[in-house]
C-alpha cells in the first residue's frame, strides 16, 4: 500500500487542470471588449478568439468538437430564457407567424437551396441535406443580435424569433426524413415511424404535465425551506431536466429548454429564474461561439477551397434572397426584410446535427461533412461584419419613405407631430371628441406599428418648414409637438410660431432646461413629460404613509407653487439658482451622524 506522502502527490499530478479554463476566459476577456469597442460586436470577438487559441490558431486546444457539445448548453439555456418570457396567451398569439412565415421561409428556403449542390455536381440526397442544413438558421448568433440592438421585442424582432422557433421545431422531421433519405432507409416500416412520433409526442405531454401541476408546487417548497443556491441547483435541473427529456424523446434539447420557460413563464418565480439562469447562460453562450471559432477547419478549407468560395456566397446570397422575398410577401417593408435576411443569412448550430447524422447513415462522405462544416463556420463568422456593414451603409437608406405615405396637403384640426409615447396618450381625448388629427412622424417603425393599431400616420419631419406646409399647419387649429428628440421639438416650436403665429402650439419638454427652451422659443403651452404623472406618485406616496387627503392636495398645491417660482427664477437666473427653493435632505443625512 502506498504512503500518504506517495498518494498526495499522485493526486496533485493528476488533479483538475485548470489551465484551459483559464485560456478560454483570457481570450474572451481579451477579446470581446476590442471587438465590441471597435463596432464589430461580441460574437464576432469570441469566433475571433477561438480561432486564435485553438487547433489551427496557436493550439491551446485540439478538440474543439467536444468544447461545442459542452457549449450547446448555453444555446439551452438561451431559449430557457426566451420562454420565460413567451407566455402561453402570446405565444399562441404569434402561432400565425411561427407556422404561416416560419413554414413559408423554411419551405422556399429549401427549395432554393438544393440547387446549390445539385449545379455543384453532388447527388441529389446529399445536395438535399446540404441545402437543409443551412436553411437552419443560427438561433445562438440571431438571438445574441437581437438583444444587444434591443430588437426582442419589437414587430420586427418576434416575427425573427417565430421563424427560428419554426426552424428548431423543423429539425426533428428533418432527421427523420434523412434516416428515410439514407441507403436501406425507405425500408423503415411504417410502425417504426409512428413509434418514433409517439415518442417525441409522450415527451411534450409529459413536460406540459410536469410544467403545469409540478414546477411551480416545487419551487414554492424549496422558496420556504431551502437556500438560495438550491433554487439555482432546481432551476439549472428543471431547463436540463427539459432538454434530456425530449432528447430521449427524438426531439431537440433547446426545444426542450424553451417549453420548459413557456411553462414557468407565468410562475411567480419567472423573474428570479431569470436572475438564476443570466450568468450560466451568458458564459456558455460565450463558449459555444469561442468553440465554433476553434472548429473552422484552416486545413478543409485550404484542401477544398474553390468548393467552399463557391458554395459560402451562393448559399447566403440566395437564401438572402428568399428570406427578402418572403419578408415582401408578407407585407413587411424594404428596411425590415433587408434587415432580416441580414440577420439570418448564415447557417445554424443544428446543421452540425444534421450532417453528422446523415454522414452516419452514408447521404454525406465524411469529406463533404467536413467541407458542408466550414460553410456553415465560415457563414457564422461572416455575418456579424455583414451587420455591421448593413448598419453602416444600407440602413439609413432602409430607414426611406418606401411604403409610406408621406405627409401631403393635410387638412386636419389638430396637426399632431410625433407619435411615440406622448404623441399617443394626446391623440386619445382629441379623437374621442371628434376632432379630426393630422399625425406625422419620422420614422418608420412607430408609423408601421401604428397601421396594425388601427391609427394611420403619415411620413414626414416636423422640424422641416416645407413638411409643416404639406401637413397643413398653416390650416390647423393647433399644433402639439410631440417629438422624441427635444432639438426637433424645440426647432419645430420655433419654425410654427415664425410662420404660424396665429396657431396655437402645445410642446413637450423633456426636462427644466427644456422648457425654458421652448418658453424662449415662442410655445403657447408647455409641459415636462414626467411632471403629473410624478407629482401624482407624490401623492399617492404621502396617502400611503397616512395623510389625509386635504392634507395630501395643500402638499401639492405647496409643491406646484413652488415649482411656477422655480420656473421663474430659471428664466431669468438659470436652474441652479432656483435650486433653494427645493426640498432636500441633506440636512436629514447630517442630523444622524
Amino acid at each position: 500500500m502506498a504512503d500518504p506522502a506517495t498518494q498526495a502527490a499522485e493526486a496533485a499530478h493528476h488533479g483538475f487542470d485548470v489551465t484551459p479554463i483559464v485560456i478560454l476566459l483570457v481570450a474572451a476577456v481579451i477579446a470581446v471588449p476590442i471587438f465590441r469597442r471597435i463596432g464589430l460586436g461580441s460574437v464576432l470577438g469570441y469566433l475571433a478568439a477561438g480561432l486564435v487559441i485553438g487547433p489551427y490558431g496557436l493550439g491551446f486546444f485540439d478538440d474543439a468538437e467536444t468544447i461545442i457539445s459542452v457549449a450547446e448548453l448555453g444555446v439551452v439555456l438561451f431559449l430557457f430564457i426566451i420562454g420565460l418570457e413567451m407566455q402561453p396567451t402570446r405565444l399562441w398569439a404569434m402561432r400565425g407567424e411561427i407556422f404561416g412565415l416560419g413554414a413559408l421561409q423554411v419551405c422556399i428556403a429549401i427549395f432554393t437551396l438544393i440547387w446549390v449542390g445539385i449545379l455543384l455536381g453532388y447527388p441529389t440526397e446529399a445536395s438535399f441535406v446540404a441545402g437543409t442544413g443551412f436553411v437552419l438558421t443560427s438561433t445562438a448568433i440571431v438571438m445574441q443580435m437581437l438583444q444587444e440592438r434591443n430588437q426582442m421585442g419589437t414587430p420586427p424582432g418576434r416575427k425573427m424569433i417565430a421563424i427560428l422557433l419554426f426552424e428548431d421545431l423543423a429539425i426533428v422531421p428533418l432527421l427523420a426524413l434523412v434516416a428515410f433519405l439514407a441507403p436501406g432507409g425507405e425500408e423503415a416500416t411504417m410502425a417504426d415511424r409512428l413509434t418514433g412520433v409517439s415518442i417525441g409526442l409522450a415527451a411534450i405531454a409529459v413536460l406540459v404535465l410536469a410544467g403545469r401541476y409540478l414546477l411551480d408546487p416545487m419551487f414554492r417548497l424549496l422558496a420556504r425551506f431551502g437556500a438560495r443556491e438550491v433554487m439555482t441547483a432546481a432551476a439549472l435541473m428543471v431547463v436540463l431536466g427539459a432538454a434530456l427529456l425530449m432528447q430521449m424523446g427524438g426531439l431537440s434539447m433547446a426545444m426542450g429548454a424553451f417549453l420548459a420557460g413557456v411553462l414557468l413563464s407565468e410562475s411567480s418565480f419567472r423573474h428570479q429564474l431569470e436572475a438564476d439562469i443570466e450568468p450560466f447562460r451568458g458564459l456558455l453562450l460565450g463558449l459555444f461561439f469561442l468553440g465554433v471559432g476553434m472548429a473552422l477547419d484552416l486545413n478543409t478549407i485550404a484542401a477544398n477551397w474553390a468548393v467552399i468560395v463557391i458554395s459560402v456566397p451562393a448559399y447566403m446570397i440566395l437564401k438572402m434572397l428568399v428570406i427578402y422575398v418572403v419578408a415582401r410577401v408578407t407585407k413587411s417593408p424594404h428596411h425590415e426584410a433587408l434587415e432580416r435576411a441580414v440577420l439570418m443569412a448564415q447557417g445554424g448550430e443544428f446543421a452540425f446535427v444534421l450532417y453528422a447524422s446523415a454522414t452516419q447513415f452514408g447521404i454525406l462522405t465524411p469529406e463533404w461533412n467536413a467541407n458542408l462544416t466550414a460553410i456553415i463556420i465560415i457563414s457564422m463568422v461572416l455575418t456579424p461584419l455583414m451587420i455591421m456593414l448593413h448598419e453602416r451603409f444600407a440602413h439609413r437608406a432602409g430607414t426611406s419613405t418606401e411604403g409610406l405615405e408621406e405627409a401631403h396637403d393635410l387638412r386636419g384640426n389638430v396637426l399632431l407631430i410625433g407619435f411615440g409615447r406622448v404623441g399617443q396618450i394626446v391623440s386619445q381625448p382629441l379623437l374621442a371628441q371628434g376632432y379630426t388629427v393630422s399625425i406625422i412622424d419620422k420614422d418608420p417603425q412607430p408609423i408601421q406599428d401604428a397601421r396594425e393599431h388601427g391609427f394611420r400616420v403619415w411620413y414626414g419631419d416636423g422640424a422641416r418648414l416645407d413638411i409643416l406646409h404639406a401637413a397643413g399647419a398653416q390650416n390647423a387649429q393647433l399644433i402639439v409637438a410631440a417629438a422624441n428628440e427635444p432639438e426637433a421639438v424645440t426647432r419645430i416650436v420655433e419654425l410654427a410660431k415664425a410662420e404660424f403665429p396665429l396657431v396655437p402650439v402645445l410642446a413637450r419638454a423633456f426636462d427644466r432646461e427644456h422648457a425654458v427652451e421652448l418658453v424662449k422659443a415662442g410655445a403657447d403651452y408647455h409641459i415636462r413629460e414626467t411632471l403629473e404623472s410624478a407629482t401624482e406618485m407624490g401623492r399617492e406616496a404621502l396617502l400611503r404613509l397616512g395623510k389625509s387627503s386635504e392634507e395630501a392636495d395643500e402638499v401639492i398645491r405647496d409643491f406646484r407653487e413652488r415649482d411656477r417660482e422655480r420656473f421663474a427664477l430659471d428664466m431669468v437666473e438659470g436652474t441652479v439658482a432656483s435650486a433653494r427653493l427645493m426640498h432636500g435632505n441633506l440636512n436629514q443625512e447630517e442630523g444622524r451622524h
